[in-house]
């Protein structure tokens, strides 16, 4: 049986960047008899979310953040999807990044967020990472001895066609560091989780900080595992912890088998056409 090891950590973040990142070592440590195979930080787990700040805390590839997480990878001989984080690139842009490390500590994916978080609800949430961020332009896939994997973040999730063409690119589970809010949370987290996975008839990880009612932005807090038939196999409360879950991926084939969505599709009649790599 294909069976994978995931841990989502739900932890605070604070104004203090490595201390942030101390925080996630603390948990690896917590949980490494477990020997999970993927672990996953929330998205922006090293900087206070808001706009602001993120040029403040952005870093260059391979900076002091990157370093550590790597280190992490490889002393408890993970996958490590490292949440999120400024990035500064030689241009002076700041993206929202996420970086992927293997067992041994290599960085074998980065995703930038494709679609970044303009939004302004009557009554609820406004926000516009735009104001800071530059956008990323395209999917991210990466390799590993359980087949290839996924990762997007936080509002890519409600833009369907970036799943399918994970899922098209060969994706067994995506990874989704994310920060709803009290706005879009309560709406939407659990429901967007449930419609990617019946979608695409996969397994969706998302891992969110903890709520802290004293932030300038409120996360919704909810880390979540969903499974190919849409339903929620686990998912936390709003306060700091950890959520340990397997996903079986004989039973997504299976799920692909029974229900043939996948290869049902028309292509006579409809296409996703990638327009950058």
């Amino acid at each position: 049986m294909a069976k994978i090891k995931v841990a989502a950590i739900q932890m605070p973040t604070v104004t203090d960047k490595m201390q942030n990142v101390r925080t996630a070592g603390i948990y690896l440590e917590k949980i490494k008899d477990e020997k999970p195979d993927f672990v996953i930080l929330p998205e922006m787990f090293c900087c206070p979310y808001q706009t602001q700040n993120f040029p403040v805390y952005a870093e260059e590839e391979g900076g002091p953040v990157w370093q550590q997480l790597s280190e992490y990878a490889k002393q408890y001989g993970i996958y490590l999807i490292g949440g999120s984080m400024p990035e500064k690139d030689a241009e002076g842009k700041v993206y929202n990044t996420s970086y992927i490390f293997d067992r041994q500590g290599k960085q074998i994916g980065k995703h930038r967020k494709v679609h970044l978080f303009d939004i302004d609800v009557t009554g609820g949430q406004t926000f516009k990472e735009s104001d800071t961020l530059t956008a990323g332009d395209h999917d991210t896939v990466f390799d590993t001895e359980f087949g290839r994997m996924g990762v997007m973040l936080c509002f890519d999730i409600r833009f369907p066609e970036l799943a399918r063409m994970m899922v098209n690119d060969g994706a067994k589970a995506i990874f989704v560091p994310a920060a709803f809010n009290m706005t879009t949370g309560p709406a939407h987290w659990e429901l967007s989780f449930r419609t990617r996975a019946l979608d695409n008839q996969i397994y969706m990880i998302g891992c969110a900080p903890m709520r802290d009612e004293s932030a300038g932005y409120i996360s919704w807090g909810h880390s979540i595992v969903t499974d190919p038939w849409g339903r929620v196999i686990d998912m936390l409360d709003e306060k700091e912890g950890v959520l340990l879950t397997e996903l079986d991926l004989d039973y997504e084939e299976q799920v692909r088998e029974e229900l043939p969505l996948l290869k049902s599709r028309r292509k006579d009649m409809y296409r996703l056409e990638k327009l950058c790599k």
